[in-house]
Formats: C-alpha cells, sequence, structure tokens
C-alpha cells in the first residue's frame, strides 16, 4: 500500500500544524557522522512519533555512505510516507524503489536531461510513486514547466546538490525561487533549514512544507526539534 506525501501535507495543514519532512542521512560531506552510533530504525520511529509528514531517506552510498536497505529496515517499522532520495537516473532505479517499499522519489533536474527527466517522471507515476522535483535556480523551474510535467511536489533546494551540501545556502533561495512557483503545486523547501525562524520564513515565501535533515540529526533530542518545528503552525 501506498502512503500519499503530498496527502499528507496538506492533512497537517489543515491540522493547523507545520508539515515537516525530517530525515535519515548516515553521513554528510560537510558535516561527517550523521548516525553517530544511533540505530536508524530506532531514531525513524522517534521521529515518526513526533509527528512529521514524511521520513526522506538518503540511499546515495556515495559520499552519504547510505543503502537502499535503510528504506527495507525502516519500512518494516513506520507508517509515514517514505521517499527515497538518491541520484535517481534509471528506470531500474524505480523499480527498486518500489520494491524497497518507498512511496516517493527524488528527480534533481540538475542532474537530467529534459528527455531523462520526462522519462522518469512518467515511469514513477506509472509505478504508483510520487514525484519530487527538485529544483536550485530560475532556469531549473523554467524547465520543468517548459516540459508541463506535474510533479506532486516540487523542490527548491536551498543547496547546490552539485557541491554535496558544502556551500552556505540558505532559507533566501526559496524567497528568491518562490515567486516563480504556480501557486498550486506543493512546494517544499530543502536544506539549510537550522530552526524555528527558517521555517517561518519559509512559509511566508510560499513552502508547503520543510525537509529539514542536518538540523535535526545534530539536535541532542531529534524528536523535541522536530517539534518546535511543527509548533511553527500554519497558516500561522
Amino acid at each position: 500500500m501506498r502512503r500519499g506525501l503530498a496527502g499528507s501535507i496538506r492533512t497537517r495543514q489543515e491540522a493547523g500544524v507545520m508539515p515537516v519532512l525530517s530525515e535519515i542521512k548516515v553521513r554528510s560531506p560537510k558535516d561527517g557522522d550523521l548516525l553517530r552510533g544511533r540505530d536508524p530504525e530506532e531514531l525513524a520511529t522517534a521521529m515518526a512519533g513526533a509527528g512529521i509528514a514524511g521520513l526522506s531517506i538518503v540511499t546515495a552510498p556515495e559520499d552519504f555512505d547510505g543503502d537502499v536497505e535503510i528504506v527495507r529496515r525502516i519500512r518494516r517499522r513506520v507508517d509515514v510516507p517514505i521517499l527515497r532520495k538518491d541520484f535517481t537516473r534509471e528506470v531500474t532505479d524505480l523499480d527498486e524503489t518500489v520494491e524497497a517499499g518507498a512511496d516517493a522519489i527524488l528527480l534533481t533536474v540538475a542532474l537530467l536531461d529534459d528527455e531523462t527527466l520526462g522519462v522518469l517522471h512518467d515511469a514513477a507515476h506509472a509505478r504508483g510513486l510520487e514525484t519530487l522535483i527538485e529544483t536550485h535556480s530560475e532556469a531549473e523551474l523554467a524547465r520543468v514547466g517548459a516540459l508541463g510535467l506535474q510533479p506532486d511536489l516540487l523542490g527548491i533546494n536551498n543547496r547546490d546538490i552539485r557541491r554535496l551540501e558544502r556551500d552556505d545556502g540558505d532559507v533566501s533561495r526559496t524567497e528568491r525561487l518562490a515567486a516563480h512557483v504556480h501557486e498550486n503545486q506543493l512546494l517544499l523547501s530543502e536544506s539549510s533549514i537550522d530552526g524555528a525562524q527558517a521555517v517561518r520564513r519559509a512559509r511566508k515565501a510560499g513552502a508547503d512544507a520543510v525537509l529539514v535533515g542536518t538540523w535535526i540529526l545534530t539536535a541532542d533530542d531529534p524528536a523535541e526539534a522536530i517539534e518546535t518545528l511543527i509548533s511553527v503552525g500554519w497558516p500561522g
């Protein structure tokens, strides 16, 4: 059974809480080991209990030490929608994602040509996967529009994924680019969100939800950190 990430976001908005996606990421090229000896399944369970709208799981092996097996293990433990976050390039990646039990897949505009992006988007939907199409610039937003794609979520990454999170981007990128997104498109602000004030800025700019990885993972109590962000409220 697929769990709808877009629907989960809307449900939380209707309940008056800020939709937050947290993340399981083994390591970051910039910040190093993020699990710090913790069991990812236990961590995911605590995050789900804190009220997240969905869980992003980074499965890219290079630079992030991810593995799709983490998705399989966590799927057996939590009932929230799962986004598989990887450098998706082939249709076979989608089949693997479905088999692992994820509900949505990341497609990164900067890493794909127009034809491949369109093929993967349509193939994901044909397999029952929701799509998060991630952008980082006006030009990338324009590409998505020109292709006529209808992603379940459109993401603005506040950092440049081509630099593997080593740049110093912040939520100001969401503030600049959100105005170019159609008002009916669910918008996700991703990366470099470091607390409630950044969430408020993203929400004010037009984001429907936020994806927060490192800030939550490095908090003394990740569940408490999630609750702090959720309490920003919707619309607030």
